[in-house]
């Protein structure tokens, strides 16, 4: 097996960036999930609320970011330095908050007039558990991103085509593997041959993870990232074929065991 792709979200929602090459840190990987739109609650918003994040692209910049979106002009975002704390959550009735600090009303106007409605945009200095020790069999650790549950999240390129192959059958167009956002893919292995790693260890290069369980899928898959258009697959056939205890399931939480450098082309081995 090898590293196939590796990519980022650096505003949680965002349209994603493709890597060469990636730093695990503990939360995740570099730049990935440090910025979220928040509603005036401090709720996280999302592809769920609005399919107009797809426009959305977030370049991380030593000691910022950079926005873009068409109609609109770059914005250079620096990382706060100050201001009171905002409570943020990644979800509004379940997850703990976690302090993070405001970018400021310029960005927040222009995210505004991106999405069509009150947001801010806040920054996650200090990466930290949101979700309870006790919630999962696998744990995530202390330090978190803004992502929904793990640190990282892998697919497997072979489940993708063992799922457009039933789409295919149904008389459904295939999905590209971007409608399952993961920050690394993997070729080499038979398809869902992941259902088996939960609980193991990867180790990807010289980087070693903690399998954490599969994905549950939800209505983000059935979003085109570039348009934004939104359809009824792959969920429909994923409620078909891989539903497992009322989750409808594809991809692999990971969870850093230490931190060092991925790039496209590493090994992956799997240990029970």
């Amino acid at each position: 097996m090898r590293l196939n792709a590796i990519s980022t979200y650096p505003v949680k929602g965002c349209h994603r960036l493709d890597h060469d090459g990636a730093v695990v840190q503990p939360w995740g990987l570099a730049g990935d999930r440090r910025w979220m739109v928040v509603d005036a609650d401090g709720v996280g918003v999302t592809q769920r609320e609005t399919t107009r994040l797809v426009g959305l692209h977030a370049t991380p910049r030593d000691g910022g970011l950079l926005l873009r979106a068409d109609g609109q002009p770059d914005l250079d975002v620096p990382e706060p330095a100050g201001g009171d704390p905002v409570l943020a959550r990644t979800f509004r009735n379940r997850k703990l908050p976690v302090p993070a600090l405001p970018a400021g009303p310029v960005a927040d106007g222009w995210l505004s007039a991106l999405l069509g409605r009150p947001v801010r945009l806040v920054w996650l200095a200090h990466p930290a558990r949101h979700l309870a020790a006790a919630e999962r069999a696998h744990d995530t650790g202390d330090q978190v991103s803004f992502a929904d549950a793990y640190p990282l999240l892998l697919a497997n390129a072979a489940s993708l085509t063992a799922l457009n192959d039933w789409l295919v059958e149904a008389g459904e167009d295939p999905v590209p593997m971007s409608r399952f956002r993961p920050n690394l893919v993997v070729e080499g292995a038979p398809a869902w041959a992941e259902d088996g790693w939960e609980g193991g260890s990867l180790r990807i290069g010289g980087v070693q993870f903690r399998a954490a369980g599969s994905c549950d899928r939800c209505v983000v898959t059935t979003t085109d990232q570039e348009t934004g258009v939104r359809g009824r697959e792959p969920l429909r056939t994923l409620a078909r074929y891989r539903n497992v205890r009322q989750k409808l399931l594809f991809g692999l939480h990971l969870v850093p065991v230490r931190t060092g450098q991925l790039v496209v082309g590493d090994p992956v081995s799997v240990d029970g």
